[in-house]
């Protein structure tokens, strides 16, 4: 028989560890929200590159959802070029 492991998210099954994993969640989160944000707006890669004040291959990075790509530092940084203001809150594990 076959012994297959199960984790509470795909981040806690990439990540060697849960620290790894839980970052790698703030990541994807806050990348979701601005790829949310360049949609509603229906801004093109290059209109949204000139808004979140990156590159449009940044951009095309970021709507591809490739996470190692992205620090928190430069996702805030995006997200403040848009108007938002970042809102962490811990909650118990």
């Amino acid at each position: 028989m076959i012994e297959t492991e199960t984790f509470e998210s795909v981040w806690d099954a990439v990540a060697d560890t849960p620290i790894e994993a839980a970052n790698l969640r703030v990541r994807a989160e806050l990348m979701r929200h601005i790829a949310e944000i360049i949609s509603q707006n229906g801004w093109r890669q290059a209109e949204a590159a000139v808004h979140c004040d990156v590159t449009q291959p940044r951009i095309n990075d970021l709507l591809r959802g490739r996470v190692s790509r992205f620090s928190l530092d430069a996702l805030v940084n995006i997200a403040t070029a848009l108007g938002r203001r970042v809102h962490i809150e811990l909650d118990a594990a």
